[in-house]
């Protein structure tokens, strides 16, 4: 009879999880406003006095909600984002020269996070030809009588991914609107570690349910959990 094969077991502590994530890496975060960003790893950074980083999602989160602690903090030096409305002390940073911002539309930032995991170079888009703050130092490309922008791929050291469920081989699954960009995100780092909710065997999850398979995860860790009903007070 033939041996059964051992699943691959990815799990890893929080501290395992941050080791990876030292000084001066960039690190790519899904999610919007602050829910679906992965408070314990977020909260283990600001312990460890992780500092200049380079952020990719999309938003700024809120002052004390998500990423926007860090920011808070002052532990970013460049955001990639699609706006920072909400988090007013990024706009202070970034007025004071503090914080280096780049703008990217939501759905051109979708597509470029979605290029650099699937190892396309970049992604043509007519958003804001006419807008020369948004053109300045892009390459403009001519296809069939059309006009494009060349938007660059986006990468990073690492991404860090929140789920509702995921298996010990890394295969997740995400709570309604919590999903947002980390199906996107988790595709695009260079090392990818999902903070779940709740961990299951793998084989425990419904194929039909997963999002984002194992194969683009290196390591899962367990939530501590978030109050998100204290969360959407505190906005």
């Amino acid at each position: 009879m033939a041996s059964r094969v051992k699943p691959v077991d990815k799990l890893m502590t929080v501290d395992d999880a941050l080791d990876l994530i030292a000084d001066c890496k960039s690190v790519m975060f899904g999610g919007f406003g602050g829910v679906g960003n992965p408070p314990t790893l977020i909260d283990g950074m600001l312990k460890r006095g992780i500092a200049d980083l380079t952020l990719i999602g999309n938003d700024a989160g809120f002052p004390e909600i998500g990423v926007g602690k860090l920011i808070t903090a002052r532990r970013v030096k460049k955001l990639i984002a699609s706006h920072i409305g909400s988090n007013p002390e990024a706009g202070r940073q970034m007025t004071s020269g503090e914080l280096e911002v780049e703008f990217s539309p939501q759905g051109t930032l979708a597509e470029r996070i979605r290029a650099g995991g699937v190892g396309l170079g970049g992604v043509l888009v007519d958003t804001g030809l006419d807008n020369s703050d948004v053109t300045k130092g892009k390459k403009i490309i001519s296809l069939k009588g059309q006009s494009y922008l060349l938007e660059t791929a986006l990468t990073a050291d690492v991404a860090i991914v929140y789920a509702k469920k995921a298996d010990q081989y890394g295969n997740a699954v995400y709570d309604t609107s919590a999903r947002n960009t980390n199906p996107l995100v988790a595709m695009a780092g260079t090392m990818t570690i999902i903070e779940a909710e709740e961990i299951v065997e793998t084989g425990a999850l419904n194929p039909e349910e997963v999002v984002t398979p194992g194969v683009f995860v290196n390591g899962v860790v367990q939530s501590e959990g978030v109050n998100w009903r204290w969360v959407w007070e505190r906005k």
